[in-house]
């Protein structure tokens, strides 16, 4: 077995980058902006195929960059999701970026106690404290889909105008279903249609957003 031991981390992802490039045929079909994402994904999965099911809708990359510039809060559905952003990327668009930009409010007290009384989950209660600052927010979704089920509703019946929605929830429950409802929202959004997602892909979407700047 030849283990290659004198590889640096950034030897490693160039090696990484260039297997994925060979292999995936969207590397042919997509804008550079958006391959960086598919890239990404792929990177963080080692599945070539996870890029077949990666939708763009109403430019939300340009979107993104713009609210990222503008120093817009970020909305996670999931403290795993938060605490995977990188603050140092961010600032790199806008210095003042800060972790009080970063919400999520799954586990505050008044969101756990309004959940435990109504049986209904925290993500969707959290997702209801959060609707005030969701205008012109950027909102991650990387494992609770009924989270971006009531985002959506929000979009669809009370014109929410979120910056960008990634949309990633992962699961075999509400979870195509809040994906399809996203897909009607007419603000810039980036999902992976179907069952698959998950906190590190939303981060790894957003980072690779960012590498577009």
């Amino acid at each position: 077995m030849d283990i290659r031991w004198n590889l640096s981390a950034s030897d490693i992802e160039r090696e990484s980058f260039r297997a994925i490039e060979s292999e995936c045929p969207l590397r042919e079909t997509l804008p550079e902006p958006e391959w960086r994402v598919a890239r990404r994904l792929i990177h963080s999965t080692a599945d070539i195929h996870i890029a077949d099911t990666l939708v763009f809708r109403h430019q939300p990359i340009d979107a993104g960059l713009s609210a990222l510039r503008r120093r817009a809060p970020l909305f996670c559905d999931s403290k795993m999701l938060r605490s995977g952003l990188s603050m140092a990327r961010l600032r790199a668009l806008h210095p003042d970026y800060n972790p009080d930009c970063l919400h999520c409010y799954i586990d505050d007290p008044d969101v756990v106690a309004r959940a435990r009384a109504e049986g209904r989950t925290r993500a969707l209660c959290g997702v209801e404290k959060a609707r005030p600052m969701l205008d012109g927010a950027i909102v991650l979704i990387g494992n609770a889909p009924l989270a971006l089920a009531r985002i959506a509703r929000y979009i669809l019946e009370e014109k929410l105008r979120p910056a960008l929605v990634i949309g990633m929830p992962v699961g075999f429950v509400n979870v195509v279903e809040s994906k399809e409802l996203l897909s009607l929202c007419p603000v810039p959004h980036i999902a992976l249609e179907g069952r698959r997602g998950g906190s590190p892909l939303a981060v790894a979407a957003l980072h690779a957003i960012l590498e577009s700047a």
